[in-house]
């Protein structure tokens, strides 16, 4: 791992050589165990577990990303991590296999399992993820008489000979837990049943097959198949969805698992950002372990980035974020990360009575209310709090399913308070630990700051009227424009249009076609006389198509399989026709997707000439692949310095096809106040710090954006519509991605990952290409920090959980029930000030906090002192902490802002 300025502390050094030795010196992470299941849960080593699963995809991170990733997962509760395998990834070329770096799957599996954590594998080799072509290496498409994810021989055989490979590096690798791994549980196909009716009989057969092929690579542990209620018997079929308590598997020999819980969604360009409260995530989580179920995978705990060419599409932005517990840059998102962490404590404080009962004893408390109670050896006893008293293990959720009124409800004699579509765990079947409504978890507000502008905002000419006789520095850009058409030997050409992919194999976004035309006078006459225009029309194009008449843009079209009829201008005589043809991110859910391609389909024609429509299919048309500048790669550092790179002014009209690269500028001014200046070197130095890092491309159009070489991914700024976006995002009521949307009116994405480990102390090369016109003078080097915390915790609130604790008779114990506030900020900063804090009856929300009608006038004093240099502190809701009622017969609730600075910068005031 490359050290980077300020980036490793004594900590993470410290952690990360634990994890090295462990991986170095011991072969097993674990005494050898067994995995097997029963109808209610997974058995490990002889035990039921109730498991919790955080899904982490270690390409869309970097390897010096995954510790902080797995630690922060561990820490939040998970038991696994759980992640899909990249076909298309770890072979692009068939026959020659990359496991390295970010692919590094062996890795990253020692290192969950180095954490003491397990690990779900999810081979597929059909993924979904939103990942390029569903997980598929585009040469597959090109076998000889295969049909994808079918009763097909050609297919069966490439399928079985990655899945083959993937199960043998795991056990030559010591992996499954029968070795000592971490690899409790692998998985099969994904989600076919979606799409399985489309192939009729064959699409049976498959399923039959891929189980009976999977289970004969005796790998000894459990498969899964997810979405499959037809699963044979010796795979477990698995619920994906936002809600999978009803779920029950196809035999009563198997276990409930939820192997997909969507915490949030994806997200395409020109969209809003979908958001899911965490009340509501919880209630599902909640409900799923009240009503059986017994391992619950976030898909995603981790979302990360599509670096590269690697989102699906079409048209999927270029973050993963997916509104994460952990957001895209390794950050926790709060308060959904603390939110679930007193849930899942909440949860293993009842897994020796969720593992003890075969099934729960249900109560109905209400018209739409109920409870399940787990005991120890419970045999259909009546349900009263004396039983409930003589037995050692006993733990009962009580719901309230009602989407609009809070419940009070009795249950073994006591009365508890429900709030609407919210769940209450009762370890101990008496007292509430946990409420999925009642969030005590802090709220983190993500900072974005501008650290290093990668230009003045003012032109070259003013900054020398305004400086003194000397030298003076600033950042420019310099750029080359890349050809229209051809620009190689490296073309061919043939009779009709071909298909993109059929072109590319995916190899670039771009393919070139290109041919030539004669207009007449006649023609010319024709649409003058007329007033109309000839056109291009195509039955069918995707994703992006932009057509050029003799070097000139006439016009650009984008979609999914959508009509094209695009005006052109010709003139007499010869003219160059020139379709630049575009994909962003090849389809990747769907049956027959070696089906679906790219580029054209139909009929393609000009219309509106003398003699009638003008069939293209019949012309000659010259073919070339990519881009001039991809093919010399002078985004790289080795590269980019033999490339013919001009001076750009800011006073530049912006310009499509362009390539950018930002160069350091030092202008020398004489007495005599002549300029002279000189490029003296392309790079910029990185942030001081540890946060993480980003690159602000709002100013630019559409394009694609590599930092030293490596791709950080597309870019593009389409806005997202103006409504849609509601003001109060209500968490009551069934969850679906178009509700509580965010960012309406505003370009979906602008900042763009830039790793740390990607960067040097110094010399870093930025280079975009440009398709639409933008202006680069505007963009910027950005932190991203959690800078803003904010808690608002009430009498009415339970203890945090981690005072709880279980017995060794098995109930559930603590000492003091008294509510408590926490505070933590991000690792290597502290909390430097306390902007607001009240205890009484504080109004409104983070960052617009105000005092209410009562107020303990020592409420900024108590937290201050609590609070203030450290990383983290607690503060009791409490009379005596705050020296008294301020308000009698009023429930009190404390409420605080903070500030979270740098450790190194950390200065505050005492009070």
């Amino acid at each position: 791992m490359e050290s980077q300025r300020g980036w490793i502390t004594l900590p993470w050094l410290i952690l990360c050589l634990n994890i090295h030795l462990a991986m170095v010196f011991s072969a097993q992470f674990f005494k050898p165990f067994n995995v097997s299941y029963d109808h209610r849960a997974l058995i490990i080593d002889g035990e039921r577990r109730m498991l919790i699963s955080a899904g982490i995809h270690y390409p869309r991170a970097t390897p010096e990303m995954w510790p902080d990733l797995i630690e922060k997962s561990k820490e939040g509760g998970a038991d696994v991590i759980q992640t899909y395998v990249f076909w298309n990834a770890h072979e692009p070329v068939r026959g020659q296999y990359n496991f390295d770096g970010r692919y590094d799957l062996v890795k990253f599996v020692k290192l969950v399992g180095s954490r003491g954590l397990y690990f779900h594998l999810r081979i597929g080799p059909y993924v979904c993820a939103e990942w390029n072509f569903g997980g598929f290496p585009v040469w597959l498409r090109d076998i000889p008489g295969i049909e994808f994810r079918t009763d097909n021989a050609p297919f069966k055989e490439e399928m079985q000979r990655f899945v083959k490979k993937v199960v043998d590096l795991m056990r030559e690798e010591m992996l499954f837990s029968w070795q000592g791994g971490p690899i409790i549980m692998l998985q099969i196909e994904n989600e076919y049943g979606n799409i399985e009716s489309s192939f009729g009989q064959r699409g049976k057969e498959y399923v039959k097959w891929a189980a009976k092929m999977a289970l004969g690579l005796r790998a000894g542990v459990p498969w899964v198949m997810c979405r499959q209620t037809d699963a044979p018997d010796e795979v477990i079929d698995a619920c994906n969805g936002y809600y999978c308590d009803g779920y029950r598997p196809n035999s009563h020999k198997k276990p409930t698992l939820w192997t997909e819980n969507w915490d949030g969604w994806y997200t395409s360009w020109g969209e809003r950002l979908p958001h899911r409260p965490v009340e509501d995530l919880a209630f599902a989580v909640a409900r799923f372990y009240q009503r059986g179920g017994s391992f619950q995978n976030y898909y995603m705990y981790f979302g990360g980035t599509n670096f590269g060419r690697t989102s699906g599409g079409p048209f999927y932005i270029t973050s993963y974020d997916y509104d994460a517990p952990i957001d895209e840059y390794g950050l926790l998102s709060e308060p959904k990360w603390g939110h679930l962490k007193d849930l899942h404590a909440a949860i293993k404080l009842c897994e020796p009575a969720l593992v003890a009962a075969d099934s729960p004893q249900y109560l109905k408390l209400g018209p739409k209310q109920e409870a399940h109670l787990y005991r120890e050896n419970a045999h259909g006893e009546d349900l009263n709090f004396s039983s409930y008293r003589s037995k050692s293990r006993c733990s009962a959720f009580l719901a309230n399913i009602d989407e609009h009124r809070s419940a009070s409800v009795t249950f073994l004699g006591q009365k508890y308070n429900l709030p609407p579509w919210s769940v209450s765990i009762l370890p101990d079947c008496r007292n509430t630990v946990f409420n999925t409504a009642k969030v005590g978890a802090q709220t983190s507000i993500k900072s974005v700051d501008s650290v290093l502008p990668l230009s003045s905002d003012i032109s070259l000419s003013e900054e020398v009227v305004t400086q003194n006789n000397g030298v003076y520095s600033t950042r420019s850009w310099t750029t080359i424009k890349e050809p229209i058409g051809v620009w190689s030997e490296n073309n061919f050409t043939v009779q009709g249009i071909l298909e993109h992919l059929n072109v590319t194999k995916d190899y670039s976004d771009y393919l070139w076609y290109i041919t030539r035309l004669y207009v007449s006078d006649d023609d010319i006459s024709f649409w003058e006389e007329n007033n109309i225009r000839p056109a291009v029309r195509i039955d069918s194009m995707r994703d992006l198509l932009r057509v050029f008449v003799n070097g000139q843009l006439e016009g650009s079209v984008r979609g999914h399989w959508v009509k094209v009829s695009l005006p052109v201008q010709f003139v007499k005589g010869y003219n160059d026709l020139v379709f630049l043809s575009q994909t962003v991110g090849l389809q990747n859910y769907g049956a027959f997707l070696e089906k679906d391609g790219a580029g054209f389909r139909g009929q393609i024609k000009l219309t509106g000439f003398r003699n009638g429509d003008i069939d293209l299919s019949k012309f000659l048309w010259t073919y070339q692949v990519g881009l001039k500048g991809e093919f010399l790669k002078i985004y790289t550092v080795e590269e980019n310095g033999n490339a013919e790179w001009t001076d750009l002014t800011p006073d530049t009209d912006p310009s499509i096809l362009t390539w950018y690269k930002m160069s350091y500028i030092y202008v020398s001014l004489p007495t005599n106040a002549l300029v002279f200046f000189t490029i003296m070197q392309t790079y910029f130095d990185a942030p001081d710090g540890a946060e993480p890092v980003a690159v602000d491309l709002a100013s630019m159009g559409k394009g694609q954006a590599w930092v030293n070489g490596h791709h950080i991914g597309r870019y593009w700024t389409l806005v997202a519509p103006k409504d849609g976006c509601q003001n109060v995002c209500d968490y009551r009521g069934a969850y679906n991605s178009d509700k509580c949307t965010t960012n309406c009116g505003k370009p979906t994405q602008t900042l763009y990952h830039i790793p740390r480990a990607w960067l040097n102390d110094s010399n870093n090369l930025l280079v975009l290409f440009e398709e639409t016109g933008g202006n680069p003078f505007e963009i910027s080097i950005k932190l991203r920090a959690s800078r803003y915390i904010c808690a608002q915790v009430s009498e009415s609130h339970y203890p945090p959980v981690h005072k709880w604790s279980n017995g060794d008779d098995g109930r559930v114990l603590i000492n003091d029930l008294t509510p408590e506030m926490q505070l933590r900020c991000q690792d290597g900063y502290k909390i430097s000030s306390i902007e607001f804090a009240s205890y009484g009856t504080p109004q409104g929300s983070c960052q617009k906090f105000s005092i209410g009608k009562c107020h303990a006038s020592n409420s900024l004093s108590v937290v201050s002192e609590a609070c203030l240099g450290r990383n983290s502190c607690s503060v009791e809701i409490s009379n005596l902490v705050f020296g008294g009622d301020p308000c009698r017969r009023i429930i009190k609730t404390l409420a605080v802002e903070a500030i979270c600075s740098s450790s190194s910068n950390v200065g505050y005031a005492q009070f």
